[in-house]
């Protein structure tokens, strides 16, 4: 570590933030069922975006109690457009845990937060030093980018070795009595100055005569990733099936994109495909088009996950009513209020609310 003093490094930190912080809703309170919220939501999420659920959430589930007595599709309902979502069914499950396990109180130390489902080590020690002032230092890639440009780290955030690196400065740098703004102002300083590709006021920042990356201009460089993800591409074909004002849907089950969630029939073939080469593999579903009238073949949907990359098409089908339509296992019919109440994902809803105009 360069001649950097601890004191001096969270002086200047928590200084700055006290003058820059956003005013955000679980800053105010140290209740850790709300910051255990936000820090679930804000997981992969970018403020803006995970604001209006966490108001959401606190407003139908005000306790944990709440929320563990919640049915899992009113959960996946109100997470429905944020994505992975197995946050949420891990949410939900956690809630139950600390209701049956732990009478509805949170743990209160970092090691016990680690065996709630879902809270890893960034997560237990936010919640562990935001609400019980423990010091154990947090580590998020905000926290690796002001580490790592600050003090001219240049191991690989993306290797095996970053955590253990990366965690003994931070703890270094973390003052015993005072975690909890120290943690919030370099997670702060991170999001708002020290920010991704090349910041744009260095020249300005409280650490311009510290910073390495400053001096030798590697701003851009670091900090060091080499790993990329790899994207894999899929290709679906929905059928949304419609037979006297009714429609089927299918809830998702094993362990797959949106588990618990609701579509349509779905195919999904190894590659792009046209509707005749499809319905040769399905003989049930050529059997019900043969009793049936197409009524939209959407155009091509393209939804982007963090590995995977969705190709998709819609097919609305409205099945004769006098035809005896046996749905497949996991599916069945409801009607318009019902699907508009069920938990989809953000691919199904823009398609019923703006392709289909179902929903609209």
């Amino acid at each position: 570590m360069t001649d950097f003093s601890q004191f001096h490094f969270s002086q200047k930190l928590t200084q700055w933030y006290e003058i820059h912080k956003r005013d955000l809703p679980w800053r105010n309170t140290t209740n850790p069922y709300y910051i255990w919220l936000s820090e679930i939501i804000l997981q992969q999420t970018r403020v803006v975006q995970g604001m209006p659920y966490y108001y959401k959430f606190v407003e139908a589930f005000p306790t944990v109690f709440d929320l563990a007595a919640a049915d899992e599709a009113e959960v996946l309902r109100l997470w429905q457009g944020l994505g992975y979502y197995s946050r949420a069914r891990n949410l939900h499950k956690t809630a139950k845990m600390v209701v049956d396990e732990y009478d509805g109180v949170f743990p209160d130390s970092y090691q016990e937060l680690l065996k709630l489902k879902g809270v890893g080590s960034y997560t237990a020690a936010a919640i562990a030093s935001f609400s019980y002032n423990e010091p154990v230092a947090v580590l998020d890639g905000n926290v690796y980018r002001v580490l790592s440009r600050v003090f001219g780290i240049e191991t690989d955030i993306a290797s095996n070795e970053a955590k253990k690196v990366y965690s003994e400065y931070a703890q270094a740098l973390l003052p015993t009595n005072n975690a909890n703004t120290h943690n919030q102002a370099i997670m702060e300083f991170g999001a708002m100055q020290c920010t991704p590709g090349t910041p744009s006021d260095c020249m300005f920042c409280i650490f311009a005569n510290e910073c390495v990356a400053h001096a030798q201009g590697r701003q851009a460089v670091l900090p060091i990733k080499s790993k990329k993800v790899k994207v894999k591409e899929r290709f679906f074909h929905y059928f949304l099936l419609e037979q006297n004002e009714k429609f089927v849907m299918r809830k998702r089950v094993g362990r797959d994109v949106w588990e618990g969630m609701y579509d349509f029939y779905l195919l999904e073939p190894s590659e792009s495909s046209q509707l005749d080469d499809l319905l040769e593999q399905d003989h049930w579903l050529k059997e019900v088009i043969s009793n049936a009238v197409i009524l939209n073949e959407s155009g091509n949907f393209t939804h982007v996950l963090t590995h995977q990359k969705i190709q998709t098409k819609f097919w609305h089908i409205r099945v004769n009513a006098d035809f005896s339509l046996n749905l497949p296992e996991n599916h069945a019919f409801y009607n318009l209020s019902e699907v508009d109440d069920l938990p989809k994902s953000t691919l199904v809803n823009n398609y019923l609310t703006q392709e289909s105009k179902i929903l609209a």
